[in-house]
C-alpha cells in the first residue's frame, strides 16, 4: 500500500463538491451539505433538514436517497482525482450525526483511477428529460448493465413485464390524482416550482418542465396545479413505456442511503450508454400504494423509485447550488434548518 498523501488542496476538494451536488433531488430540494476535518481527507455527508418535504416525504426517506445519490458522485469524484473512498453510512447510529462519511485512505493506481466506464463524465450530462421519448426499446444488454448496477449498490433494479408496466402506471397515476386533489399537497410541489428569471439554485425552473401525456397513459407530475398558463401543451408520449422499479429487502435507514447510490448508479450508467431518464416518485408518497407497487409475492421488496427509461430529447436542466463544506453544529431530519 503507498504512503498516504497530504493534505487534499483546495481545487480537489472543490472537484469532490462540485460533483456531489450535480445528484438528483426530489423537486430539485439538493438537501445536502458536507463538512471536512482539517486536512480534506474525511467528508462528512450530511441532510438539510430545511429543504425537505413535510407531506410528500415525511419520514425524510426521498431526502436520504438524495443525499446517498450525491455520496456515490463524491465516490466517482474520489477516485477520479486519484483516491480510495472509505464510505460509512451511519456511523454515529443511536444520536444525531451525519448520514455517512467518506475518508480518502491511499493513493488509487492509474488502473483503479479509469476503471468505471464512463460514469464519472456522465455525472455532468444526467439529467431529468421530462419530454416525449421515441419508444425506442432500450436493449437487453444496457437493461441488464443497469440490474447489475444497483445490485452492485446493494439495492435492486426490477424491469416489468407489459402488464407489470401497466400496473405501475396505474397506480403512479392513482397517486398523482391524489396529489392533485389535495391543495396541501399540490401547494407544497408548486412551491418548487420558478420563474425562468429566478435567482435561486433550487427547486425547478419551469423551462426544464414537461408536457402532458395527450393520451393520458404517461402520469408525468403536474408541478403547474392551478397556474394552467404554465402548463404545456399537451404531446403524445412513447406507446410502449419502459419502466424500472428501484427497491431494497429491508426499509431501514441505512438501506434509503444504498438506495440512493444504487438510484445514482444506475442514472450513471444510462447516462453513458445514451438514455435518458426520469423518475416517478409519485406512488412512493403515500403508504398504501407504495406497498402496491412491491412485486406481487414478494415478502421483502421495499420499493423507493420508478425510473422511465427511454431514448429521446435532452429536457431542460435545473440549477444547482455551489458545492461548499460548512462549519459549526450540524442536525439531524426534521430537527431544523441547517442552510449551506
Amino acid at each position: 500500500m503507498q504512503a498516504v498523501r497530504a493534505a487534499l488542496d483546495t481545487a480537489t476538494v472543490e472537484s469532490l463538491l462540485a460533483a456531489a451536488v450535480a445528484a438528483p433531488s426530489i423537486h430539485n430540494t439538493q438537501p445536502w451539505r458536507f463538512r471536512g476535518d482539517p486536512d480534506g481527507r474525511l467528508v462528512e455527508v450530511h441532510a438539510t433538514p430545511g429543504r425537505s418535504l413535510p407531506l410528500a416525504d415525511p419520514v425524510h426517506r426521498a431526502q436520504y436517497l438524495s443525499v446517498g445519490a450525491a455520496l456515490f458522485n463524491l465516490r466517482l469524484a474520489a477516485v477520479r482525482s486519484g483516491w480510495r473512498p472509505e464510505v460509512r453510512l451511519l456511523p454515529e447510529r443511536g444520536r444525531p450525526g451525519p448520514l455517512a462519511t467518506v475518508r480518502l485512505t491511499d493513493s488509487l493506481t492509474a488502473g483503479e483511477r479509469h476503471s468505471d466506464p464512463g460514469l464519472y463524465g456522465a455525472i455532468a450530462r444526467r439529467h431529468t428529460s421530462r419530454l416525449p421519448f421515441t419508444g425506442r426499446p432500450v436493449p437487453d444488454p444496457v437493461l441488464a448493465e443497469m440490474v447489475t448496477a444497483a445490485q452492485a449498490a446493494g439495492a435492486r433494479l426490477h424491469v416489468p413485464d407489459i402488464a407489470g408496466t401497466r400496473r405501475l402506471l396505474r397506480l403512479t397515476a392513482m397517486a398523482e390524482a391524489r396529489n392533485q386533489a389535495r391543495p396541501d399537497r399540490a401547494a407544497e410541489t408548486r412551491a418548487w416550482l420558478n420563474a425562468p428569471e429566478a435567482r435561486t439554485p433550487y427547486g425547478i425552473p419551469v423551462t426544464a418542465l414537461g408536457p402532458p401525456d395527450a393520451a393520458g397513459r404517461m402520469p408525468m407530475r403536474d408541478f403547474t396545479g392551478d397556474l394552467p398558463g404554465l402548463r404545456l401543451p399537451a404531446l403524445w408520449f412513447e406507446r410502449h413505456v419502459q419502466l424500472a422499479l428501484l427497491w431494497t429487502g429491508n426499509d431501514r435507514r441505512d438501506d434509503w442511503l444504498r438506495a440512493g447510490q444504487a438510484l445514482q448508479y444506475v442514472l450513471l450508467t444510462a447516462t453513458a450508454r445514451g438514455l435518458r431518464t426520469s423518475l416517478l416518485h409519485q406512488a412512493m408518497e403515500w403508504p398504501d400504494l407504495r406497498a402496491a407497487m412491491a412485486l406481487p409475492g414478494h415478502k421483502r421488496c421495499h420499493p423507493h423509485l420508478l425510473l422511465r427509461l427511454g431514448y429521446g430529447p435532452d429536457g431542460g436542466r435545473t440549477p444547482r447550488a455551489p458545492g461548499r463544506q460548512v462549519t459549526g453544529p450540524t442536525t439531524p431530519p426534521g430537527t431544523g434548518d441547517a442552510r449551506i
